[in-house]
């Protein structure tokens, strides 16, 4: 009896429509290209599953054939529309007041040069 109310609750949580992340302000150019982009968006889908406001987590983003990774932390601001994230659930990004260190490390405008 217990696993089908266990089904049943599973049945009745809705998709989000949207996740809003936060990200740190200085995230440099190349971050923000990569986490736009459609596989990036994909994989934090499988990877957020049932997020809830507040969250943290922290995520690399690919670097390539060259340079250190860059770790980038997000925290959930909002979850609409439902509780589960699907295929379909927009994932949208906003900055928020806080920096990042190693924006630097990897192929980016905000590299050092010379």
């Amino acid at each position: 009896m217990a696993e089908s109310t266990h089904h049943d609750d599973e049945s009745r949580r809705r998709t989000a429509t949207r996740v809003v992340l936060s990200h740190p302000k200085n995230l440099s150019d190349w971050g923000r290209d990569q986490i736009s982009s459609d596989r990036y968006r994909g994989y934090l889908r499988r990877k957020l599953d049932t997020p809830t406001g507040g969250d943290t987590f922290e995520t690399f983003v690919d670097v390539g054939c060259c340079g250190d990774s860059l770790d980038v932390p997000f925290r959930v601001e909002a979850v609409e529309g439902g509780e589960v994230v699907g295929d379909e659930t927009e994932i949208a990004y906003v900055e928020r007041d806080e920096t990042m260190e190693g924006g630097w490390r990897v192929q980016s405008k905000a590299g050092p040069t010379g």
